[in-house]
């Protein structure tokens, strides 16, 4: 089967790429030539037929659908830019999209799309008692979120053959830049893990699976990947040699958008959840090599300044007691 990965550069696009790849479909890929993306690129194009354009540029979209079987609609502006560069993200997550349905309407025969959204649709639902479903009601609460649900909505009546999935946390399989915003999720805080090579791998499921279309199904790692916050953070400190940081390190009131998902529909139709947050803590503990030897020393110092990041923690400590 022809399968186009729009952002297929990205986290999420990357293991979609893989995942179609080890499945022998012809894959194809339309995202930004950035120096970045350029370079992924260099790994791949022996296996993996690249577009270069914009969502936002008709005519680059157009290019890239013609010929294909089904459509793995990944590119999206994320939070923290959806919401710093609001016409931007407009253009790209809601404009981008629509150029994509227009153009598909162009391919005879219809192709089929897999839309990628997120669990974070369910808005701030901690006060409630999980897991969410595919049926509970939407509660967008940022840009991001909203263009995800608005996208939705044009899927399902577009016509096309179509199935939404709504994912669980994916962090990358390297890690990136160490970002402060992580304090503002509370420790207790519910959050479903799914490991990237699962996504790629249900994408790769689902475009060949009559069962799927017309549904929205949530794409989660299962009970093995459920946790609170501070076990995710927790468990990823250990695996880098650092530790655990202290529950004061993260705010009490914020709460960002997730939960535990049921993921049964999913997993029966699919197949496809073959790793727990175990095993994907153990890869990124291996990705260190022997780095990880010089953070375990260096751990007092890097705890000492990730803490210093924090202002619930900063503020905790000039607390008179």
């Amino acid at each position: 089967m022809k399968v186009l990965v729009t952002g297929g550069l990205g986290n999420v696009g990357r293991s979609c790429l893989a995942g179609l790849m080890q499945q022998k479909h012809e894959v194809r890929c339309l995202d930004l030539k950035t120096h970045a993306n350029w370079k992924q690129a260099q790994k791949l194009t022996s296996k993996v037929d690249f577009v270069w354009g914009d969502l936002r540029q008709a005519g680059d979209v157009a290019t890239a659908v013609q010929g294909q079987d089904a459509v793995v609609h990944v590119a999206f502006i994320l939070p923290p830019a959806s919401d710093e560069h609001p016409d931007l993200a407009q253009a790209v997550n809601v404009g981008g999209t629509t150029n994509l349905l227009e153009a598909m309407k162009g391919v005879a025969p219809l192709p089929k799309m897999v839309f990628i959204s997120s669990f974070s649709v369910y808005g701030a639902c901690q006060h409630k008692l999980p897991p969410r479903t595919a049926s509970d009601p939407v509660q967008p609460m940022d840009n991001y979120n909203s263009h995800k649900v608005t996208c939705e909505s044009m899927v399902k009546e577009s016509g096309f053959d179509w199935c939404i999935f709504r994912l669980a946390m994916v962090p990358p399989k390297s890690l990136g830049g160490f970002t402060p915003k992580m304090f503002d999720t509370p420790p207790g805080q519910r959050t479903e893990f799914v490991h990237p090579d699962d996504v790629g791998l249900a994408v790769a499921n689902a475009v060949t699976n009559d069962q799927v279309w017309g549904k929205t199904l949530l794409i989660g790692g299962g009970h093995s990947s459920q946790m609170y916050f501070r076990d995710f953070v927790g468990q990823m400190m250990e695996a880098m040699g650092i530790g655990r940081l202290p529950d004061r390190a993260f705010a009490t009131t914020a709460c960002a958008f997730s939960d535990w998902i049921d993921t049964a529909e999913s997993q029966r139709l699919l197949h496809y959840q073959r790793h727990s947050f175990a095993d994907f803590t153990k890869e990124i503990a291996a990705s260190l090599g022997p780095a990880r030897y010089a953070l375990r020393v260096l751990s007092p110092l890097v705890r000492w300044w990730m803490l210093s990041q924090s202002p619930y923690y900063r503020a905790g400590r000039a607390t008179p007691s």
